[in-house]
């Protein structure tokens, strides 16, 4: 790949400086509602001024999902973009994340192992037929001649083949069950990937394909495959029948035909409630999964009933279907059952008749109603377990879509390390489905070490816009960019590694307080660790607890406070020395101390320049900022230096006069309401 100078990057970024202080986004006529011109954004200087370390942590296999690859190579000397005395060196190119491709690798692997299956399935079926020749030749030859020798060397030899057959058919379920355990080593990391991606614009139930590939695993070891199996080998028995007298040859035939017309009615009958039934079971399964997640305020506010009311509501509709779609499959079944047990005796009875005329021998008799049960069984065992089947075709339908019907993640480069400047460019924001404009046309730009506070009533929009900073949720159009590149064009993991992000609901995982901080990383350092920690100014607080960082989390954050989960949250964010941290009302759990812990934090991310956006409705955070933003209704209503922000919303609250942003990006006074 041919690389560019750096400089040249920035000659052609889309904000170039411009003579007067003003951005291109000013030239172009777009609003950029600042105050004054002293209040608008300085451009920054060349990203070549500061030099930032090498990359820190190995990158990750584009192929293998979350599988961490260690590279000797993973530390280079970048400038983050710019001109410099050293020539940033890059990393190898990562391969491109496509989902769908490891779905085919999975489904490839399955085929693979089928095809050999079906070989060994193929040598067991000849071999059952050893069992109807042995009381065909003891019947007709044996008992007749009286030969002990024909007995003996008889015996040995089918007994041979009874023992290899149960061998092969041992060894065929072997690797079904390897198939399946590789189905899920192959599939597994995909899913719960593409599950992470997708359920940032889902409501989780993506997250339940893991349980899919469960259902996949269980069906690939199931006696129902077994019976799908052997099915393309009735015709063999069918055939061994017509050789011994084509009249029972045409009763088997007329059999299965029979059961296949039964297998058909059974899968219409029974594919409706089935799939309603695993729907309910879905619903009901996430009410599942919210109580879980609120049970202290379930119990607190005795909603235990009408919760218990809610999952038992779908529940009982998956169970009412359950039990529909199970009459039919069970009637069906009984009936295949009693036909073939009827042509058994049809058999007996129409070939005792035929023996009465000598046409065939008592032998042949025994041997033919043997073959047709086994001509028959596979027939049952697939009606039997059709329900099975019919839930793991859902469940590959399911995988199936979500593996291609999520965005291939192309290959990235890896870039030298963030200096921590942020450009949002007619950032533009309307919710899939919906015309309602959350973010309109916002632009504005930070320094490296630059403090932002975004203010705004409730709605304005100020979660989303740090949603879209971190890359959570992506603009319906518009740009942010890091260190010149657009958000979309990092490679995620060094994206990742790259910021920090505390979302307005704190969420830790279990485990210690320890892992937490560390992102869950094993590789984590101590000295990582505790320098996360020194910078959120939370090393104290973890100092007094019974177990330090050892102290266990569970997933609810017991029995750790709201605002003791909030700092260690923030510690997290503050792991591996981001460049960017974007907070998201990091202070609505805190108390005095933790507030005064915060600003602290804050004024220490900016010494160490760490670009910082704060949402915040406290007016504590805004003394320590360098700007402010104010949003009202998806637009910057105000946005400038600290000190001169304050001022105008101080004079707008005396004068109860609200600030609109204005087409050529000034600001109007209007309105009684209060911003």
């Amino acid at each position: 790949m041919n690389t560019q100078n750096p400089s040249k990057t920035a000659e052609a970024d889309p904000i170039p400086n411009n003579s007067d202080g003003q951005t291109a986004t000013d030239e172009q006529g777009t609003s950029s509602f600042l105050l004054s011109s002293s209040h608008r954004i300085n451009e920054t200087k060349s990203p070549s001024e500061s030099k930032v370390g090498g990359l820190e942590g190995p990158p990750i296999e584009g192929n293998t999902g979350p599988i961490l690859r260690k590279d000797p190579e993973t530390k280079s000397d970048g400038d983050g973009g710019g001109d410099g005395p050293t020539r940033p060196r890059f990393h190898k190119r990562l391969g491109p994340d496509d989902f769908a491709r490891g779905l085919q690798n999975g489904v490839n692997a399955v085929r693979h192992n089928l095809a050999f299956v079906m070989v060994l399935t193929c040598a067991t079926n000849l071999l059952i037929l050893a069992i109807p020749i042995y009381l065909f030749q003891i019947s007709d030859r044996v008992l007749t001649s009286r030969s002990l020798d024909t007995l003996v060397m008889l015996t040995i030899v089918i007994a041979g083949a009874v023992l290899l057959q149960a061998i092969l058919d041992a060894v065929r379920r072997f690797i079904l069950m390897r198939t399946a355990v590789e189905l899920a080593a192959q599939l597994g990391a995909p899913i719960l990937s593409a599950a992470a991606h997708a359920s940032l614009h889902g409501n989780g139930r993506e997250y339940q394909t893991l349980g899919d590939l469960g259902q996949l695993r269980a069906f690939l070891v199931s006696g129902t495959l077994i019976s799908f199996l052997d099915f393309p080998f009735a015709p063999i028995f069918i055939v061994a029948i017509f050789l011994v007298h084509p009249q029972l040859g045409m009763i088997v035939v007329a059999t299965a035909l029979l059961l296949l017309v039964i297998a058909i009615i059974n899968q219409k009958i029974t594919a409706k409630p089935f799939a309603e039934a695993n729907l309910a079971q879905s619903k009901a399964n996430l009410h599942l999964d919210s109580m879980s997640r609120n049970s202290q305020i379930i119990n607190a506010l005795a909603m235990v009933p009408e919760a218990v009311t809610i999952w038992g509501k779908d529940t009982a509709a998956s169970l009412k279907a359950q039990v529909r779609a199970q009459d039919r499959n069970i009637i069906t079944s009984a009936m295949s059952r009693g036909v073939r047990l009827l042509t058994q005796i049809g058999m007996l009875g129409w070939g005792a008749y035929l023996a009465i005329n000598e046409e065939i021998t008592g032998g042949m008799v025994i041997a033919a109603s043997i073959i047709a049960g086994r001509a028959l069984a596979p027939i049952e065992g697939a009606i039997e377990g059709w329900n099975g089947f019919l839930l793991s075709r859902a469940a590959y339908g399911r995988i199936r879509a979500l593996l291609t019907q999520s965005t291939v993640k192309f290959e990235r480069l890896r870039l030298p390390k963030p200096q921590g400047r942020l450009d949002v460019e007619r950032l533009l924001f309307v919710p899939q489905g919906t015309k309602q404009v959350i973010l309109n046309g916002l632009s504005f730009q930070l320094k490296p070490g630059e403090t932002l506070a975004v203010i705004g009533n409730s709605g304005a929009g100020k979660t989303t816009l740090g949603k879209m900073l971190v890359g959570s949720i992506l603009p319906t159009s518009g740009n942010v960019r890091l260190d010149l590149m657009d958000l979309r064009n990092w490679d995620p993991r060094q994206f990742g590694e790259s910021i920090g992000y505390l979302p307005q609901d704190v969420q830790l995982f279990p485990g210690t307080i320890k892992e937490n901080i560390a992102r869950m990383k094993p590789e984590a350092t101590d000295e990582q660790i505790h320098r996360a920690s020194q910078l959120a100014d939370v090393h104290g607080m973890i100092a007094n607890l019974p177990h330090g960082y050892e102290t266990r989390v569970a997933a609810d954050g017991s029995p750790l406070s709201g605002g003791q989960k909030q700092r260690i949250a923030l510690a997290r964010a503050f792991f591996g020395d981001p460049r960017l941290l974007v907070l998201d009302e990091p202070n609505s759990n805190l108390d005095t101390h933790g507030d005064q812990a915060l600003a602290r934090a804050i004024q220490q991310a900016k010494q160490s320049g760490i670009t910082v956006v704060v949402v915040t409705q406290k007016p504590s955070l805004l003394t320590i900022v360098d700007k402010i933003m104010l949003l009202a209704d998806g637009n910057i209503a105000l946005f400038g230096e600290r000190q001169q922000v304050l001022e105008q919303l101080a004079s707008r609250s005396r004068s109860g006069q609200v600030a609109k942003p204005a087409p050529n990006g000034q600001l109007q006074q209007g309105g009684a309401k209060n911003v």
